[in-house]
């Protein structure tokens, strides 16, 4: 059972992360090449799309160690 728990707060955070990433994406005009997008956004929604990928990065990598533990 704790292992359910914690493949759903893996996706939970992943899923957090995606839906993060496009609210910081809402009113961006230009999405590639990402030099231009991170031009475009101001510094709060840098710091929530940095904060969106950070919790993809860290959900993957989550996933990733406890499929290799098993």
């Amino acid at each position: 059972m704790p292992d359910k728990g914690i493949r759903v707060a893996t996706a939970a955070g992943f899923l957090a992360g995606v839906l993060t990433c496009l609210d910081a994406l809402r009113d961006a005009k230009v999405f590639w090449p990402p030099d231009a997008v991170w031009e475009v956004l101001q510094s709060p929604k840098r710091f929530e799309l940095g904060f969106g990928i950070a919790l993809i990065v860290i959900s993957l990598i989550v996933s990733i160690a406890r499929s290799r533990s098993v």
